[in-house]
């Protein structure tokens, strides 16, 4: 972080209530060439189909130019490449893909916001933050039903979220902090960019922000920290009887509450809340549930960022809170591995089996959490029995029996997955 943010963010949190005037002056040519160290490089071109790559080569001449168009005001904001891509349930996930000159803007205006609004965010917020995670997440929820008593948990996913966000109300959001016409209108520019669809058609957003841009996350922080986080603390909390607390990691959240009217108050009042800011809940990702020690059993289980919560009994019979990989994405997994596995059976070993090692490592460092152990040796498993119907019906000769197939797996590194033994802090509430 430059020393003019880090006075920021010294600023915002010693002065809750200041404004920032002058934000646009600091996105000069040191702050771009520090935003274009933290883009992702192998992203995809935008609509004018430029890649990473070529754009490198006049990267000083661009950065030159951006500066200029930004100091002068006239910099525009170029039109977003609609893309789709599989999701886990069959359906489709939209991404918008800004151009790099957009992208290189959004990422020095991402860190100007980020500076403001860290200061305001609340703990419980862990989603697209420096210094946060999804296993934090996970964590603090776990110890928090372990530990606190509660009784009662609301599960929510909001429909659609970064597609109807409400500008009106962003751009009123953004303006408790920021004094600054010049960056406020380079805000509205991408919210209001034009979306290429993949059959060329051109329209024009009246809601949302394009997952997939770079400032996205950023502002869905600041419009549910309003929406969400700080109503839930100002408001819902000090009118309850009994505890409740809030987890968020972006716009999937869990609420647990000690007691049943609390719980079901919330539930009532909630889609309300959210219809007020142009927001809905997905029907079949929302629900209340009862959740405590009292009623065990998988039956009574909840989702929370890919893994299933569950009551369990610990050696000593005692009642434990457990989790592990959520049914339908270990499903999905092993279905997508065993597909993988049969179309690259014709290829060299050498060229496949690292990818396969780099996938298996992926799933181990997200799901490898104590408690899902099973998750991780049913996935291996089913990897091991597809190597080998695959591997061995290559041809009429049989390949590799189960110790040969192991050997073969131990030169490329692929060995058994086993839970991660790191330490993750966690906050308390």
């Amino acid at each position: 972080m430059t020393t003019a943010l880090h006075a920021i963010a010294f600023k915002a949190q010693t002065h809750p209530g200041h404004r920032f005037q002058n934000l646009n002056g600091l996105l000069n040519s040191d702050l771009l060439y520090q935003s274009w160290g933290q883009l992702n490089k192998q992203a995809a071109a935008g609509v004018d189909g430029k890649r990473f790559p070529e754009y490198q080569q006049q990267l000083p001449q661009h950065i030159a130019r951006l500066s200029r168009d930004l100091k002068q005001k006239r910099y525009r904001a170029s039109a977003i490449k609609r893309v789709f891509i599989p999701k886990g349930n069959g359906k489709q996930r939209p991404l918008g893909l800004p151009t790099i000159d957009d992208k290189l803007v959004q990422q020095g205006v991402s860190q100007i916001l980020q500076s403001i609004w860290e200061q305001d965010f609340l703990p419980n917020s862990y989603g697209y933050r420096p210094n946060k995670s999804a296993h934090q997440a996970v964590h603090s929820l776990g110890l928090n039903l372990q530990f606190k008593g509660y009784g009662y948990i609301v599960e929510a996913d909001i429909k659609g979220f970064f597609d109807n966000m409400d500008h009106d109300w962003l751009m009123r959001m953004l303006a408790q902090r920021i004094d600054d016409d010049a960056l406020l209108s380079l805000i509205r520019q991408w919210l209001k960019a034009r979306i290429k669809s993949p059959e060329g058609d051109y329209t024009k957003p009246t809601s949302g922000s394009p997952q997939g841009g770079v400032i996205s996350p950023i502002l869905a922080n600041i419009y549910l920290h309003y929406a969400l986080d700080l109503w839930f603390e100002k408001v819902v909390k000090p009118r309850m009887k009994g505890r409740a607390i809030l987890i968020r990691y972006a716009d999937d959240f869990v609420c647990a509450f000690q007691l049943a009217g609390d719980a079901e108050r919330f539930y009532r009042v909630l889609p309300q809340r959210l219809k007020k800011f142009g927001l809905d809940t997905a029907a079949e990702k929302t629900s209340l549930k009862r959740f405590s020690r009292f009623h065990p059993g998988r039956k009574r289980q909840f989702q929370f960022l890919g893994f299933e919560f569950y009551w369990g009994k610990d050696v000593n019979g005692k009642p434990r809170l457990r989790r592990r990989t959520a049914s339908k994405k270990q499903h999905a997994t092993m279905s997508e591995y065993y597909r993988w596995i049969k179309y690259k059976r014709f290829t060299a070993l050498r060229a496949w089996l690292p990818e396969l090692k780099r996938k298996l490592m992926g799933f181990r460092n997200y799901f490898g959490l104590p408690d899902n152990s099973r998750s991780l040796h049913r996935l291996y498993g089913h990897v091991l029995r597809s190597l080998y119907k695959w591997l061995n019906r290559r041809s009429q000769r049989r390949s590799y029996n189960w110790s040969s197939l192991k050997m073969m797996l131990g030169c490329f590194g692929i060995e058994q997955l086993r839970v991660s033994k790191r330490t993750i802090h966690v906050d308390w509430y």
